[in-house]
């Protein structure tokens, strides 16, 4: 989870300057101009992040913790994995947003929904045989330590 909070801190950089990029390119003057079009932007941005680096093994956060994303076998992974493992890996997410309209929640309210279930979504994967996130089964991936040799 550590590696996990790193990611973020990391993604909110990335984040950051793809939305100065995007606001300055589509001249937006106020920050709901173009709203869905900034979202559907860093969605893809994000989907460019983790199929890149985890197509390559790692990210940033990855490597600081000595994390290393592989397939079930322990090879590399392809760019169209790592893709769908990106759109899996939304699950953390996608559920306790799509309550946010229909229940009329307020942000109190949504946080405790939030965090409530990705604190059950992350006790889920202890019922994992080996332990891994169940976007990462689904995937076909996993995340192994990757200690550096030390020469």
């Amino acid at each position: 989870m550590a590696c996990w909070a790193y990611e973020g801190l990391l993604l909110f950089g990335v984040l950051f300057i793809s939305g100065y990029l995007f606001s300055t390119l589509s001249q937006s003057r106020h920050a709901l101009d173009n709203r869905h079009g900034l979202q559907a932007f860093l969605f893809l941005v994000i989907g460019i992040y983790f199929t890149w680096f985890g197509h390559k093994g790692q990210t940033l956060a990855m490597k600081t913790w000595h994390i290393r994303l592989v397939d079930t076998s322990g090879q590399a992974i392809t760019q169209q994995r790592a893709f769908v493992r990106y759109l899996l890996s939304w699950v953390w997410f996608i559920p306790p947003l799509a309550l946010l309209a229909p229940l009329g929640l307020s942000g109190g309210e949504l946080a405790v929904l939030f965090l409530g279930w990705v604190a059950v979504w992350a006790l889920l994967s202890r019922f994992h045989p080996q332990r891994q996130f169940w976007h990462d089964a689904l995937a076909g991936t996993r995340l192994v330590n990757s200690e550096p040799l030390i020469g």
